[in-house]
């Protein structure tokens, strides 16, 4: 009788131990978005593409890919603005090309990013490119939201390049010389770091690398590895290293289920690169190539594997972070982007009517679910708008992704709701439109009195 006593006694004991750790609060989630530069819908295997890239294989197979996600603009100023705010970059007056080394515009300060809203649960740290400004006293990253900043200002093919590192505890401001070869290498070693500093509380990281961007920089073993597809696949192949190193530090330190990672690319591919069957690349207006990129999330538990059609875009990055991070939405504050979770763990459909793409700061296409509606492109160095021309494009989004045939006048009431999408589209954001800004304008200035 004693030794079945003892035997309920440790029973119940044993129950109510893990009666009180199940009712232990779990912790937020870590996130880490790995944002990479210039890299096209067809330039992984993943989604097609030839260069050999076994760790996001891998990274797919167990976790989820989008085959419509659309960035959040053509170019990378505007994207990264409308990923880390959730607005497109037009409400922050940055949607016109790219910041330049001698621009003055930059990422307002009142403008709610990422690692701003998920303070104080969260700390954050940005490894890479930023590009959202250069110049005024509160231009880093540190000033908007970030604790750590490791990386360069701009593109690494503009000039002067340096690497700053900034702590926004300390204020601290350290620059060093740029070694290209060593870019990518170096701020996946920061942000490594930084995970590694931080793995006992919820943590966002940024890794944005500046590759695989022209010039490329591919290092050590990687250079000439990839064969067929030049420096260019070199890097990617880098960028996979990359990929796969993450994943076993995160094993590694016991974060693997409990940290939602996201992959994907600022717009299409510029000179080099496969937009694989999108048509045009980056900087197009209108058209898919530019815009359409890779986006594969993996968080064991929590994202099934598989593969979605549903509309989203960079823009929702935010609101959902806040939903996978149980925190709200910004107070006050308008969003463009939409939550999208329920997309990512139930393959539910794509919360969003439509998508609004932006050339600069004009609305040129609209997204639907089934359709895509264009009214601007390039030809022979002039823009294009299609509606002067009474040339209606209007493309079956789901059975036509090169966008090669309109169906316009086969679908007249489509077509007609399509042309009022993109009418209201451009009465909304009309009023946020700053012009030509003025480094751009100086810059036409010259051209003209060098011509003259």
């Amino acid at each position: 009788m004693p030794k079945i006593r003892s035997l309920i006694l440790a029973i119940v004991s044993i129950a109510i131990i893990q009666s009180s750790c199940s009712a232990q609060p779990r912790r937020p989630p870590n996130f880490i978005v790995i944002f990479t530069d210039d890299l096209g819908y067809g330039d992984i295997q993943p989604y097609g593409g030839s260069i050999p890239t076994p760790n996001l294989n891998r990274m797919a197979q167990q976790g989820l890919i989008a085959t419509d996600y659309y960035a959040a603009a053509n170019l990378c100023t505007p994207s990264r603005a409308g990923l880390l705010t959730g607005r497109y970059a037009i409400r922050s007056g940055i949607a016109y090309q790219v910041i330049m080394s001698g621009d003055e515009r930059g990422l307002p300060t009142s403008e709610r990013t990422i690692p701003d809203v998920l303070k104080p649960t969260y700390t954050s740290g940005l490894f890479g490119k930023w590009h959202l400004g250069q110049t005024g006293p509160d231009w880093l990253p540190t000033h908007h939201g970030f604790d750590h900043y490791y990386g360069i200002p701009y593109s690494h093919d503009m000039l002067p390049l340096a690497i700053y590192e900034a702590d926004a505890k300390t204020g601290s401001v350290i620059t060093t010389p740029a070694d290209y070869t060593t870019l990518q290498e170096n701020f996946y070693g920061h942000a490594e770091q930084f995970i590694e500093q931080n793995r006992d509380r919820p943590f966002f990281v940024d890794l944005a690398l500046s590759a695989p961007h022209l010039p490329e920089y591919p290092y050590g073993q990687f250079k000439r590895a990839s064969k067929n597809a030049g420096p260019f696949g070199d890097v990617v192949m880098q960028i996979d290293s990359i990929v796969g190193r993450l994943f076993e530090k995160l094993r590694e330190l016991h974060l693997d289920q409990n940290t939602i990672v996201i992959f994907t690319s600022d717009n299409g591919p510029w000179y080099e690169g496969s937009s694989g069957p999108l048509r045009d690349r980056k900087g197009g207006s209108g058209y898919d190539g530019g815009y359409r990129v890779p986006f594969i999330t993996w968080a064991p538990g929590l994202i099934p594997h598989g593969k979605t059609n549903a509309i989203i875009s960079g823009i929702d990055i935010l609101p959902t972070l806040c939903h996978f991070a149980s925190l709200p939405l910004p107070a006050g504050l308008e969003l463009d982007g939409l939550d999208i979770s329920a997309v990512l763990t139930n393959h539910a459909p794509s919360p969003h009517d439509q998508l609004v793409l932006f050339n600069n700061e004009e609305v040129v296409a609209i997204r639907t679910q089934q359709w895509k509606y264009v009214d601007q492109a390039y030809q022979r160095g002039n823009i294009v708008t299609f509606g002067n021309l009474k040339y209606k494009q209007l493309y079956d989004a789901v059975n036509d992704i090169h966008e090669s045939y309109s169906l316009a006048d086969n679908n007249p009431e489509v077509t007609t709701d399509m042309q009022h999408r993109l009418a209201e589209a451009r009465k909304k954001y009309a009023p946020f439109k700053k012009g030509v800004p003025p480094y751009f304008q100086r810059q036409r200035q010259q051209a003209e009195r060098q011509q003259d």
